[in-house]
């Protein structure tokens, strides 16, 4: 692994504490030029009644990612990154083991980005398609 990718995970990882991602056990894996991978772990805490991933928990990962992959490519010192429309559509449904979100960016504008996050079990069968239109917002100095 180059070393900046290993800086850009640990940065992730330090995102997590005390957050939703450490609720949901969110671990960032892998980063790229243009991509950022996280899995989630598919038990009984992100279950729905029927024993299946919650769909609001994929979302929650979906969100996650493509924020964490924003925030990447702008200056934290100088924006704030808020997600500003997400939408999903669930294609397979999963019981166990994990899942992983790739985000992959479409568009990656100085104002908004937009983000396109495929999430897969470990077979690599798609769960669902995400898209995340995230927007970098100026910090008063």
């Amino acid at each position: 692994m180059h070393p900046r990718q290993e800086e850009i995970l640990k940065a992730c990882a330090k995102m997590c504490p005390n957050t939703l991602m450490e609720t949901l056990e969110i671990s960032f894996d892998e980063v790229g030029k243009d991509y950022l991978v996280a899995k989630m772990p598919v038990t009984s805490r992100v279950h729905q009644p029927d024993g299946v991933l919650h769909g609001g928990a994929m979302v929650a990962l979906a969100e996650s990612v493509g924020s964490a992959a924003s925030h990447i490519f702008h200056d934290l010192n100088k924006f704030y990154i808020r997600g500003i429309e997400i939408s999903a559509n669930h294609v397979k449904s999963v019981a166990e083991g994990f899942v992983y979100a790739r985000a992959e960016a479409v568009h990656k504008g100085r104002t908004t980005q937009l983000w396109e996050i495929k999430i897969r079990d470990e077979e690599e069968n798609l769960i669902s398609v995400v898209k995340l239109t995230t927007i970098a917002l100026p910090k008063s100095k």
